[in-house]
């Protein structure tokens, strides 16, 4: 019988490219005298990303931006396995303060951290992070497509509709949406007027100091009004390949998402190509978010990589 995964854990690879040389990020750890990855224990109802993103911070004081997603790794812990996700990620912020699990990160060229290393199970991110670096295709950036937390029946609301809001647990669900969208540092956020998309996805501006733009056409109203209003904001969120987040509403993710499934990179697996095209047919979870890795701007911009990130039970 397959051991279970009793341990659920994230970690981020760390990286900086200067005059075309890669450098990652190790951590040293010395209650265990090892070096490894920035990585931790996901938190009761934590989202993988965000837990990835919160264990970089507070072990080495550095804020970073995933990337692409790197090879898992699987290990025997007790009576299970632990399973660790790992993420490409790149450092906009933070003062480098260590935490105390921590006494010294350094950032070495990839086969100087290799000789470093202490666990066999730490090697095959590096590996993958260095294959994509000769590629030329780590530079990438977030796209996030979020659907509204759940508001109040159509049914029972007697007010205009883009005024319907969010119910409780759709406005405690908006505030756990922070830390997963936090994990990607979206710096353009584009939003339905409507209250109930408007109040998704602004806790997180207002974590960040970020100014909500609010867009007709990313309303149920204003798409109505004019369909091509949304292949417009799309064209020129592609145009800046700025990291950015979309709130929007049911029945605009699947045109949202069709023009999106268009831009699938050679490179993007067939599961994930299976993924995008089911979910513009059916459409996201109430309170989901759409993860989209891009490479590159403009009428060259590609999806290179799909993460779902879905609502547990609050």
């Amino acid at each position: 019988m397959t051991p279970r995964v009793a341990v659920r854990a994230s970690g981020v690879l760390p990286y900086r490219v200067k005059g075309g040389k890669l450098r990652v990020a190790i951590v040293h750890r010395p209650h265990y005298d090892d070096w490894s990855w920035a990585k931790g224990k996901l938190e009761q109802g934590e989202d993988w990303a965000a837990a990835a993103a919160r264990e970089a911070f507070e072990e080495t004081g550095l804020r970073v931006r995933l990337g692409l997603p790197l090879p898992d790794a699987l290990y025997p812990v007790g009576r299970g396995l632990k399973r660790v996700r790992y993420w490409a990620a790149t450092v906009i912020g933070g003062n480098g303060d260590l935490q105390h699990e921590i006494d010294e990160v350094l950032w070495l060229r990839p086969r100087a951290a290799a000789r470093r290393l202490s666990y066999g199970h730490d090697k095959a991110q590096l590996d993958e992070l260095v294959r994509l670096h000769r590629q030329g295709r780590l530079a990438t950036w977030p796209l996030l497509v979020v659907r509204h937390a759940e508001a109040e029946a159509r049914g029972s609301w007697e007010g205009p509709d883009p005024a319907r809001p969010l119910t409780a647990a759709g406005q405690a669900w908006a505030q756990r949406l922070v830390s997963t969208i936090d994990a990607y540092e979206p710096v353009t956020v584009l939003t339905s007027p409507s209250v109930r998309c408007w109040d998704t996805i602004e806790p997180y501006a207002r974590r960040r100091g970020l100014t909500l733009m609010p867009k007709k056409g990313l309303s149920e109203e204003g798409f109505a009004q004019g369909p091509n209003k949304l292949s417009v904001h799309a064209d020129r969120l592609l145009a800046s390949a700025a990291p950015a987040v979309i709130c929007t509403h049911g029945p605009l993710l699947e045109p949202l998402l069709t023009l999106l499934r268009k831009r699938a990179a050679e490179q993007l697996d067939s599961g994930s190509r299976r993924m995008l095209a089911r979910l513009a047919k059916v459409g996201l979870d109430k309170g989901e978010v759409l993860a989209l890795t891009m490479s590159s701007s403009g009428s060259a911009a590609r999806v290179v990589a799909i993460e779902r990130h879905r609502p547990p039970a609050i």
